[in-house]
């Protein structure tokens, strides 16, 4: 027999300390626990269980009578409403004028009336058939919506008599949903009907459940809870509940479920309002623990056991854990160090144990991610640099690529006019000639006023009406004085001026205009080049518009175009490019617009 004893106690040195700790614990206190709370509490849980039942059911059945009184109020006014000539005078007469329908409406105070009389009542509606010339937030004209509700197609398909109760969305209250009576309203006489719909209060109904010990619900015949004792149950379905799918045919009655993982009693009630065709269900919820814990008070009669028990287990775990605990806090301080962004941190845990090594592993881990973060910081540092040098290349070289063709053929036509004649005008061209060469030099790349840009493209206007004379070429400048000092990128405005010279009015012979127009709309400053040319084909005007997108096509009559896309992209982002419109036969429309302020996109 010792040597049977023995061998037991040797088997006990290849168990883990944790292990050997927890066996301690389940044998000096857990089985003490659990014998003396077995057998206090067991004979009294039951009848605890049966008390909280019967106390629930009594609770329903007040709720139902409440919820009784409070349905009844709102049966009694459709009631009413049903044989009362006043409404159905109002439905029915013709009014001549919209004047007359407004007065009926106000003249009609009883809604009103009961909806401040009765705290039961939030509002009441009613849907015309056939619809009123007007609406107003009591007499409405059913929508579309509304038509092809469930709600309204079974309250016309039903008789006057028949009441139904819906949890609906009220379009006059910011089609927030709420427990309401249906009933279509007859007018013999007329030959005409209408759906009567009476709101009730949410806060009287949740007012029912609000003081209920247990989680209660009222919810309707489609299952959604239309009342509870937390507000923020309305409106859900029951079957997200995972006890609705065994609740769903239970009749009247306390039956036994799982409630959110918890085996719970559920006491179920139904409430059939007379003349309805549907009714309500309350439910209330109790999970059963909560119930018997007061059984439990019982097992305080084994404190004194528990106290022990509970002492020397504590003094064994504090002798095996206390040399461990200890290195474990050291490394625990760390840990939360980094969890607070810390990296910069190491373990001084030693030793070559478990918490030693994870100790050591935890240092290289932190060393690898220091690592990585600084090549990634420096990788995103070059990255950037790169892509800002890239679009300020990109700006420089768009900007490069204007077209100056024009400049030696105007002093071509210089030349050649001064040769003829000697005239006056020469000295006027030769001065905008070299007012033009001189504000394209100065501009550099700083952004200019608009002002400044018109001022060039006048310039350039001019000296084209010098080559081509004025009955071949004219133009106009439709300004909008608030939008000429709003700062936009230098030669901007100029190419598209160039191009409607140069191709729009290539085979004009006489009577040609060019239109500019600037404006302020809105945010945004917009400004519209037009000629009366001949128009770009459809095919042609779609290769322009692919060649924005294209910064190596270098088709020499889309350049310019393309270049000024790309700047505006560039510097004000995607929206503010050029747009083209070429109706056939009537010239071509070149728009394009900047924010007000000038923002730079980049």
């Amino acid at each position: 027999m010792r040597s049977k004893i023995l061998a037991a106690v040797r088997k006990t040195n290849n168990i883990r300390l944790k292990n050997k700790m927890i066996i301690s614990i389940v044998v000096v206190v857990f089985i003490p626990v659990l014998l003396v709370g077995s057998i206090l509490t067991a004979s009294y849980r039951q009848n605890v269980l049966d008390q909280a039942t019967n106390q629930t059911m009594n609770n329903v059945d007040k709720i139902k009578k409440q919820l009784t009184d409070i349905l009844r109020m709102p049966i009694e006014i459709s009631h009413n409403l049903q044989v009362d000539d006043r409404l159905s005078n109002l439905v029915n007469s013709r009014y001549e004028t919209t004047f007359e329908l407004v007065t009926a409406y106000w003249d009609f105070r009883y809604f009103r009336d009961y909806v401040q009389l009765y705290k039961e009542i939030y509002n009441i509606r009613f849907y015309t058939d056939p619809p009123m010339p007007i609406s107003n937030w009591y007499f409405l004209n059913p929508d579309e919506s509304v038509k092809n509700s469930e709600w309204y197609r079974e309250a016309l398909n039903n008789p006057g008599s028949s009441i139904a109760w819906h949890y609906i969305a009220d379009e006059t209250k910011e089609h927030r949903p709420y427990l309401s009576l249906v009933r279509r309203i007859d007018f013999p006489v007329y030959r005409s009907r209408g759906v009567l719909v009476i709101d009730l209060d949410q806060k009287e109904l949740n007012g029912l459940l609000s003081q209920e010990p247990f989680d209660t619900m009222i919810f309707d015949s489609q299952g959604l809870i239309v009342a509870a004792k937390y507000p923020q149950w309305v409106g859900r379905n029951i079957d997200s509940m995972d006890f609705a799918k065994d609740l769903s045919d239970k009749p009247a009655g306390a039956y036994e479920f799982n409630y959110e993982g918890k085996r719970s009693k559920i006491v179920v009630e139904e409430v059939i309002p007379p003349y309805s065709r549907n009714g309500l269900k309350v439910v209330s919820v109790f999970p059963i623990d909560s119930i018997v814990k007061g059984a439990n008070r019982v097992s305080r009669l084994g404190f004194t056991i528990i106290a022990a028990s509970l002492f020397i287990a504590i003094v064994l775990i504090y002798i095996t854990s206390s040399f461990l605990s200890r290195r474990l806090l050291l490394l625990n301080k760390v840990l939360n160090k980094v969890s607070m962004g810390n990296l910069n941190v190491q373990s001084d845990v030693d030793g070559n144990d478990e918490i030693g090594v994870l100790s050591k592993q935890f240092n290289h881990m932190l060393a690898s991610i220091r690592s990585l973060m600084e090549e990634v910081r420096e990788s995103h540092v070059h990255k950037n640099l790169l892509e800002l040098r890239q679009r300020d290349i990109k700006l420089k070289m768009m900007a490069s690529q204007i077209n100056p063709h024009f400049l030696f053929n105007a002093l071509e036509s210089i030349r050649m006019k001064a040769f003829v004649k000697g005239d006056a005008e020469i000295s006027n061209v030769v001065h905008l000639l070299g007012k033009l060469m001189r504000r394209s030099i100065e501009i550099g790349d700083r952004k200019i006023k608009l002002q400044e840009e018109l001022d060039i493209v006048r310039c350039y206007l001019e000296l084209q009406q010098f080559r081509f004379d004025d009955e071949r070429l004219t133009y106009k400048l439709r300004l909008d004085p608030s939008a000429m000092k709003v700062e936009i990128p230098p030669l901007i405005v100029q190419p598209l001026v160039e191009n409607a010279v140069v191709h729009g009015l290539e085979e004009v012979e006489e009577s040609g205009i060019v239109i500019i127009d600037a404006r302020v709309e809105s945010d945004r400053v917009v400004i519209t080049v037009e000629d009366n040319g001949c128009g770009i084909p459809e095919d042609k005007m779609r290769e322009i518009e692919h060649s924005f997108l294209d910064m190596e096509d270098a088709e020499e009559h889309r350049i310019g175009l393309r270049n000024v896309h790309q700047r505006l992209i560039l510097t004000y982002g995607e929206g503010f490019g050029l747009k083209l419109e070429c109706p056939p036969g009537s010239g071509t429309r070149i728009t394009f617009s900047i924010p007000l302020g000038g923002n730079l996109h980049v």
